[in-house]
């Protein structure tokens, strides 16, 4: 059985500022990225069909080269072309049009048609339907990260290490948002729970070594020794998972499952970052600097 060895850090070698300077300049970057992203294309991520409204044709994949043919087919470009191998089809999508007009679908399958591609299926969402699915889905992002933040500040009753704990959460949410755009991973119902579950991550990691830190006995360092050993050990693990997940998934062709595994991924590791430097600066600060001196 493989057993991780969670190294000894020596903490006094660092001031508050060194620990938080790193994850403060990935959380500076990232928000720097999705704010051009923001003004560059009205959006702070790659929007997905669910998000935008649009057209999603299946094209079968006769042996041919489908994926060039698709390229000239249109009138237009297509925003995604992706090969999914074991079902032998080719996935096309395209936004919807900013006139809105209607019959876009038939127009695409038409075309696709008289390039003497088969279509297989064809699904459309609507723009309005979309705008509605967009609001749904920010609001239940935004309903999950306020009920943690009002979990945790009930839960400490303390204000800077609560806010430790919310500002790490918010850092590993933005990170690998960030990362989704710089490597094209769109926006849409499947990555929203991956964003989800990186919230259960980054809190739960936090609220280890908070309530390590803050409520076990034992001198400050040797808690967040204590934190690190099982805290380190069970994201090292979830790393490796999702990487695993996402491999094996890009091998069979499951775009959904790669791109969660890929999210999770950077996600747990800036968790690694902001839990370690951020969060640990903070609580050092609280105790020995701040409001308790």
């Amino acid at each position: 059985m493989v057993s991780i060895e969670v190294p000894e850090v020596n903490y006094t070698d660092y001031s508050n500022r060194q620990l938080a300077a790193v994850p403060l300049a990935f959380l500076v970057l990232a928000l720097a990225i999705l704010g051009g992203w923001f003004v560059a294309t009205g959006a702070p991520a790659n929007l997905g069909l669910e998000f935008t409204g649009g057209v999603e044709l299946r094209i079968a994949d006769d042996g041919g080269d489908v994926e060039q043919q698709v390229q000239t087919a249109f009138d237009r470009e297509p925003d995604t072309v992706q090969t999914i191998p074991n079902d032998d089809v080719v996935v096309v999508t395209f936004q919807a049009p900013d006139d809105g007009r209607e019959g876009f679908a038939d127009d695409l399958q038409n075309q696709a048609d008289a390039a003497g591609l088969t279509t297989t299926a064809v699904d459309q969402v609507s723009a309005s339907f979309a705008s509605d699915t967009a609001r749904t889905a920010l609001f239940g992002v935004a309903l999950a990260f306020l009920g943690m933040s009002v979990l945790v500040f009930a839960l400490f009753r303390t204000f800077v290490p609560s806010l430790a704990v919310v500002a790490s959460a918010f850092s590993d949410l933005v990170i690998p948002i960030a990362a989704m755009n710089l490597l094209g991973i769109q926006m849409t119902l499947g990555t929203i729970a991956a964003l989800l579950m990186i919230i259960g991550y980054s809190v739960d990691s936090d609220i280890l070594l908070n309530d390590s830190v803050l409520r076990r006995t034992g001198e400050f360092y040797e808690s967040v020794s204590r934190a690190m050993r099982t805290g380190v050990t069970m994201t090292l693990t979830s790393i490796a998972a999702m990487v695993v997940m996402a491999v094996v998934a890009s091998l069979f062709g499951i775009g959904l499952l790669r791109d969660i595994g890929i999210i999770l991924s950077v996600g747990l590791c800036a968790d690694l970052m902001n839990t370690y430097l951020l969060n640990v600066s903070l609580l050092r600060w609280y105790k020995f600097e701040g409001v308790n001196r």
